[in-house]
């Protein structure tokens, strides 16, 4: 005799509505219907697959026509369906589908960083209040582990530190700028015509995308409500080929970094910082060999120390990877009569202004080959507090550069610097601002 729910005969299916049908969503539909068998066995009753949501029946998807609708609406809450799968992208429609499903008693899985990024707590709310789950592992770095960890295998823990590359696009872009020595507009191009950049880059290379994925990891990390909006922000479009050569002369590399951590207030209280710029990141740091449109985060923990998550970070297989792992949860949870874990807000963490924050900069300056400029640029940056880590000077005549690296100092002392020196009659320009990242200093 045994006890295994997998031999219990008569158990109820588990029923799954997908909501799209583009690159992931489709290999959600495969792997539900060519991997039945397995994923029986490992939830203890069948998955069936009950709808899927499109916006155009006019082609072949290559599913049975029956399974294909436009009314969402309709398929989510039917009484066969326990678990919605959304794939659509976007915010409004998203937002109302997903929430509706919640109130429906519908477990939720999602991959929509964005939405998450803006509700995450309007949805948990739904989901707790109907008892029901909302995972969201494909939301961030694709394939790669990195919210369940986070929720279950470090919840007894305390995390000071997420920092990842977590957009493959950049990612690919700036790799790409520092291994060939092409500009970014020469390369942005190439990475549209190998498919890593869409026809509209700009939630890509702005840091939007980063920013949503650095607001969903924050509030998991540190147990605080983060949204977008919270989120310091620049893309990587200003980066120039002379940047990455400057970069490879301190023995650094440029990455967009997302960064997530407790920073201690003027109060003397934790507060949250999150955050996406590119940065220098030295060599020998392990985020600086992630190259191509790989992803990795690195966490940071009191007991644990740090730990690092490497992987395809987006596409059609990987994502549907996640979500998967998403659904077989869910699923093993209707069937158990469990829930997975809820949202963790209880530290409420203020969001550190930017302007406290504390790093390193590297600063490129245009300035005229002549005596006295160096002591000039030394004297603004004394003046407010900033200490000088190295300077190097660059070219003679017209194409003169400083290039001045610090050791740690405010945001707001930084920025009241570079408009110090804006002003200096000897600065032809401050042409980059960057923030040194990974070094020990």
């Amino acid at each position: 005799m045994t006890n295994s729910t997998t031999d219990a005969p008569g158990q109820r299916p588990v029923g799954v509505a997908v909501l799209g049908h583009g690159t992931v969503g489709a290999e959600v539909v495969r792997i539900i219907r060519d991997d039945a068998s397995d994923l029986r066995e490992r939830i203890g009753a069948p998955l069936e697959l009950r709808g899927i949501a499109v916006r155009d029946l006019s082609y072949d998807r290559g599913v049975p026509a029956e399974l294909l609708t436009t009314d969402a609406e309709a398929l989510i809450t039917r009484d066969d369906v326990d678990i919605v799968v959304e794939l659509i992208g976007g915010i409004d429609l998203p937002r109302t589908l997903v929430r509706a499903a919640l109130d429906a008693g519908k477990s939720v899985v999602t991959a929509n960083k964005a939405l998450l990024a803006a509700y995450t707590g309007e949805l948990a709310e739904s989901a707790e209040s109907h008892n029901v789950d909302l995972y969201f592992e494909a939301a961030v770095a694709g394939a790669i582990p990195v919210i369940r960890p986070l929720t279950q295998s470090l919840a007894g823990d305390r995390v000071d530190r997420v920092v990842g590359i977590v957009n493959g696009t950049t990612n690919f872009i700036l790799s790409a700028m520092d291994e060939t020595g092409a500009d970014y507009a020469e390369t942005l191009a190439e990475a549209g015509r190998l498919g890593y950049a869409e026809a509209d880059p700009t939630a890509d290379v702005e840091g939007f995308d980063a920013a949503a994925k650095a607001a969903i990891l924050a509030s998991i990390a540190f147990h605080t409500r983060v949204t977008a909006n919270d989120v310091y922000r620049e893309g990587i479009s200003n980066i120039t080929a002379a940047d990455l050569t400057s970069a490879r002369a301190l023995n650094c590399t440029i990455k967009l970094l997302a960064l997530c951590e407790r920073v201690t207030g003027p109060d003397g209280k934790d507060r949250v910082s999150a955050r996406v710029y590119p940065a220098l990141v030295p060599r020998e740091h392990p985020l600086s060999t992630v190259s191509g449109a790989f992803n990795a985060v690195v966490v940071e923990a009191q007991s644990a120390g740090r730990l690092m998550f490497y992987g395809q970070g987006a596409g059609g297989a990987p994502t549907a990877s996640a979500v998967m792992g998403d659904v077989v949860m869910a699923a093993r949870n209707r069937v158990q009569g469990g829930r997975g874990p809820r949202e963790s807000r209880y530290a409420k963490l203020e969001i550190a202004p930017m302007s406290d924050i504390m790093t390193r900069y590297y600063v490129n300056l245009q300035v005229a080959d002549r005596a006295g400029v160096l002591s000039a640029v030394a004297a603004e940056f004394a003046t407010r507090g900033v200490s000088i880590s190295a300077v190097r000077q660059e070219g003679a005549g017209e194409s003169a550069r400083l290039v001045v690296v610090t050791h740690r100092a405010t945001d707001r002392a930084l920025a009241d610097t570079v408009a110090a020196l804006d002003k200096l009659e000897s600065v032809i320009a401050v042409t980059s601002v960057l923030r040194l990242e990974g070094s020990a200093e």
